[in-house]
């Protein structure tokens, strides 16, 4: 065993005991890493090892099928173990044993304390951390000992060591140096655009394992996986009493064989459950039901935690949850059993006051803490909240602060649990047992504010405060979410934004055409767009459809402006798109539905829709108004992310708002208005109606939500969607371990990311004489790399599904085909409004092929390079890979050719995506760029790199030369050791086949 031979007193360095500890992890790793740590896993009869030692052919064979739904927290893994141990061989009798011996001495065993119930008998045991009798555990934020928990429960002295677990309790001085350490999430959370792409990956893996002479069922998931399809909808219809149907038959219709290959793995891999289309928004899902708090696994408590393939997983963490988005490469380690490398990170206090003033909404708080925390600097951080103010955010207000971390760069934004998290649990359906059980275990270790009792003063890495007061009414754009602009300004904004050059904050519209008109006929009636006019409005996304003040606001406008004679113009796009059936129950009990409806807001499905760029066709003649005159028009949208090109291909400003907001800019029908001063529309008898008659106040609000939000409504919804529906039961899929892979389809297809791979590992490779395939400014987010929007009718990737046979209406999206690599790869820095340096102004995705000059596709380009043999590198700015927590935009790249990137700063996911895919990070030294250093892009550069994995270190300095002479130092970005060892191997999946091979 690795044992033996890598763990000897000799093997000191932390460096080699790393190493060491996940080479044994690959043969040696729990059956899932929520699980208690051995010594009570086995006296209570419940917990395996890995099925790696291969010695049960039923551990291998087992198919999870039982539902594992249940209404409430706790353990979902329906089959004991130790039943299927007593079925196997007399050998793993003697392992079980051996287990025992070794579980005996955990390092922490002497901190196992009982939790008593309160009439008698114990919940359950767990890793009491006041028993460690360490004041500095005092001191430390809450986010920080939920991470000291986890290393407690999981330390075996292999994956997790008392090392780490010291590194975790000196927090405030070890965070600093930037240290490394494991952690195990209790649970993985995907949703159908990631998740398809992580499921074929999966699938692919297990044919990898095979081809090495291995068990390909050694690829299951180890930790609970629940995968939520909410995605895929599109708005095709809207303003229809029909809608929901028409779209999700649509749905199905496109998607038909992506859902069959979800229901497959469904079946296929053990712990892994499929939520079906028309359920809900994924993150909805996640708070309202599946975010346990606190986890009751055997008798062992535990916090609830949770790594998602989707950069919102962190809304989970207004809940108290510590949750946050990774890489689609990264959770399919997780799943398989992989600690998280991770460094400890700093946490940034942010102390709330006061209340907010009446008409101020959660979404305006959140652009203002996000335009805050932007300005702050945050990337790669917790951001813990606390202070008086608290007691005066709902749940659902923390959620929607929590669900935009990604917009202000954070790693999470946490609300640590209090009275008002045991409220909402109680509000969702949790029951009064489960509830007791979580406010118990959380007081007894330390987890629990009460806000009642006087607080112990925690230590932050820095401080920020903001008064609750001093919060406006808000919108952000027109290109980024951390763009505020306050209501009052917003028509002056947007003059400036007119008159300015091209920019996040420029349209440079020349001053004799910003007040042109354009008349056209809409379905037989005379109707108008200008600059600024609104042509969709859109209430969606999981930041604001979780929280019922700002939904229930929304309907109260659209009720006021209905009783007033206001109407949305029938060219606006209006749709309206709950994160799950709960939010359509209070709505009908409120009575809203109806003037929402009237408005245009007809439901139209169950998903992100348009936050998402699944917005649908504009009517043709609006289209073409927009076209044919080169309209900047505009889209308002209750979402988290409005980056140019995202939301729709013809709107060019996008802002992000409130619901409220939402309904009364589309009454306004443009966003060149000061609501202060000028009247929205005019209403009955002529009058004149301006936005403070149609807005509710915060009394108004909170009366229809006390008298509509009821807990059935939760129990309700959830105990219907695992039923799921009759287009998802009538899936028909096969029962083989093994897939299928259909070489003709467009959807699916097996990747190449392991062909030819051997168990010889091969070794670090530098880049010599590449070419600069893009060059980039700042911000290139990873839908400029990788878009899920709409396919462009000249683009590489349709060319590809025209070849196949594909009618340009079935093109769906790229979010839709990242099952096919081939679609992907071709779709690779395909965004209609990416920058390239290189095209000298010129907006869209080609390049220049620098031997020839010629100007070309950047997908034709790269393979232009990669059948002549040569390297690619991109170069970028600051803020590299922000937005969504995207894999196909490392995989993208990868497929590409590309061998590194450098640039000004990375998004903290995106960094770790290209490491998993063997893409080499660089980051320029700091006051340097390629404009500092003189680089054109034209030129060939030698990233020198050591030949020996042995040879390098996290953030070292790297040379890097051209051909011109020209010669720069770079910091090498792989963060940590197990990030070299992943390199080494050629990528994270790679690295993670070979060593479960040996087993």
């Amino acid at each position: 065993m690795y044992l033996s031979s890598c763990y000897s007193p000799s093997s000191s360095s932390s460096s080699v005991l790393r190493a060491c500890r996940f080479r044994f992890a690959s043969s040696f790793s729990p059956l899932r890493s929520s699980q208690p740590p051995p010594r009570v896993a086995v006296s209570k009869a419940s917990v395996g090892y890995h099925r790696s030692l291969s010695l049960s052919s039923a551990l291998r064979s087992h198919r999870c099928s039982v539902p594992r739904w249940s209404f409430g927290v706790g353990s979902r893994s329906p089959v004991s173990l130790r039943a299927q141990i007593r079925t196997s061989s007399p050998v793993l009798e003697r392992f079980e044993r051996r287990i025992a011996t070794m579980a005996a001495e955990h390092p922490f065993g002497g901190i196992l304390s009982g939790l008593p119930k309160p009439g008698g008998g114990e919940f359950g045991k767990f890793y009491s951390l006041p028993a460690l009798n360490d004041p500095r555990i005092e001191k430390l934020p809450y986010s920080i000992r939920i991470l000291l928990e986890s290393a407690i429960r999981n330390c075996d002295n292999f994956q997790v060591t008392k090392e780490d677990v010291e590194k975790i309790v000196d927090w405030e001085k070890s965070a600093p140096k930037q240290v490394e350490i494991p952690f195990k999430p209790a649970r993985v959370l995907l949703q159908d655009f990631t998740g398809v792409p992580a499921v074929v990956d999966l699938a692919s893996m297990r044919e990898a394992i095979k081809d090495l002479g291995s068990d390909p069922d050694k690829i299951n998931p180890l930790v609970p996986v629940d995968l939520v399809i909410d995605h895929s909808v599109q708005v095709d219809v809207a303003r229809s009493e029909n809608a929901v149907q028409a779209n999700m038959d649509l749905e199905f219709k496109r998607n038909n064989e992506r859902f069959a290959f979800l229901k497959w793995g469904s079946t296929a891999f053990r712990n892994m459950l499929v939520v079906p289309p028309g359920s809900g928004i994924v993150h909805q899902v996640n708070l309202e039901y599946l975010g346990r708090v606190v986890f009751n696994s055997d008798g062992i408590l535990y916090p609830d935690s949770v790594v998602g393939t989707d950069s919102h997983t962190t809304m989970i963490d207004g809940l108290g949850v510590a949750g946050w988005g990774v890489g689609g490469i990264e959770a399919e380690a997780t799943m398989l059993g992989q600690p998280m490398s991770m460094v400890l990170p700093g946490v940034v206090g942010f102390k709330l006051s006061g209340k907010l003033r009446d008409g101020v909404t959660a979404t305006d708080l959140v652009l203002t803490v996000t335009q805050m925390l932007r300005k702050h600097g945050v990337v790669g951080k917790f951001v813990e909240f606390y202070g008086e103010g608290m007691g005066q955010l709902s749940l659902a207000d923390r959620a929607t602060i929590a669900n935009m971390s990604p917009e202000y760069g954070a790693t999470m934004g946490f609300f640590p649990v209090d009275h008002v998290t045991l409220q909402y649990l109680k509000l969702t359906g949790r029951s009064d047992e489960t509830v007791a059980m979580i406010e118990a275990y959380l007081r007894a270790n330390k987890l629990f504010v009460d806000y009642n009792e006087p607080q112990q003063e925690r230590v932050y890495s820095s401080y920020l405060e903001l008064d609750l007061t001093d919060v406006e009414p808000s919108v952000s754009g027109p290109k980024r979410p951390h763009d505020r602009v306050t209501i009052k300004d917003m028509k002056v904004d947007w003059h400036s934004c007119l008159d300015n050059k091209v920019g996040f904050k420029g349209f440079a519209v020349p001053k004799e055409q910003q007040e042109k008109v354009v008349n056209f006929t809409f379905h037989g009636q005379p109707a108008e767009l200008r600059h600024g006019s609104v042509v969709i409005a859109a209430i969606t996304s999981c930041t604001n459809t979780s929280n019922p003040s700002v939904m229930l606001g929304a309907g109260l406008v659209a009720k006021k402006a209905c009783e007033l004679g206001l109407e949305v113009k029938p060219w606006v796009k209006t749709s309206l798109a709950p994160g799950s059936g709960v939010v359509t129950k209070y709505l009908l009990e409120s009575g809203l539905q109806k003037y929402l409806n009237q408005q245009g807001f007809n439901i139209v499905g169950y998903g992100c829709t348009t936050c998402i760029g699944n917005s649908g066709d504009l009517d043709d003649s609006v289209a073409s108004a927009i076209s044919d005159n080169d309209l900047v028009a505009a889209a308002v949208l209750s979402g988290n992310r409005n980056f140019e090109g995202r939301v729709h291909p013809l709107t060019r400003a996008n802002y992000l708002a409130s619901p409220p907001l939402v309904v009364a800019y589309a009454l306004a029908g443009t966003v060149d208005i000061d609501f202060e001063k000028e009247p929205i529309g005019i209403g009955k008898g002529g009058k004149s109606v301006y936005f403070k008659d149609i807005w509710p106040t915060s009394q108004e609000i909170a009366e229809v939500v006390q008298s509509s939000v009821l807990p059935d409504m939760f129990k309700s919804t959830y105990e219907a969607i695992t039923k799921g529906n009759n287009l998802w039961n009538e899936l028909t899929v096969p029962s083989s371990s093994l897939y299928a892979w259909n070489s003709s389809s467009t959807y699916i297809h097996k990747p190449p990311y392991f062909s030819g791979m051997t168990m010889d590992p091969p070794g670090p490779r530098g880049v010599k004489d590449a070419y600069c395939l893009l060059l980039f400014g700042d911000s290139i987010t990873t839908d400029h790399i990788s878009p899920a929007g709409s396919i462009h009718k000249d683009s590489p990737a349709a060319k590809f599904l025209i070849e196949h046979g594909v009618d340009r209406r079935d093109f769906n999206s790229y979010g839709s085909r990242r099952g096919n690599d081939e679609v992907m790869a071709r779709g690779t820095f395909a965004n209609i409004r990416i920058v390239n340096k290189l095209l000298n102004g010129e907006v869209g995705p080609k390049t220049i092929h620098i031997p020839t000059g010629e100007k070309l596709y950047v997908y034709d380009a790269a393979m232009r390079y990669a059948s002549a043999g040569q390297d690619t590198i991109v170069i970028a700015g600051a803020e590299y890979g922000s937005g969504s927590s995207r894999d196909w935009a490392a995989k993208g790249p990868m497929l590409q050719g590309v061998k590194a990137v450098i640039s000004k700063s990375f998004e903290r996911i995106h960094r770790s995506n290209l490491v998993g895919m063997g893409i080499i990070p660089l980051c320029f030294k700091p006051g340097e760029d390629a404009d500092t250093l003189g680089l054109t892009g034209h030129e060939r550069y030698t990233i020198d790199l050591p030949s020996k994995a042995s040879d390098i270190r996290p953030g070292q300095d790297i040379n890097v030369t051209t051909d011109t002479g020209k010669s720069f130092t770079c910091t090498l970005r792989f963060d940590t050791e197990v990030e070299l060892a992943y390199f080494d191997h050629g990528g994270i999946l790679q690295y993670v086949i070979r060593h479960l091979s040996k087993q």
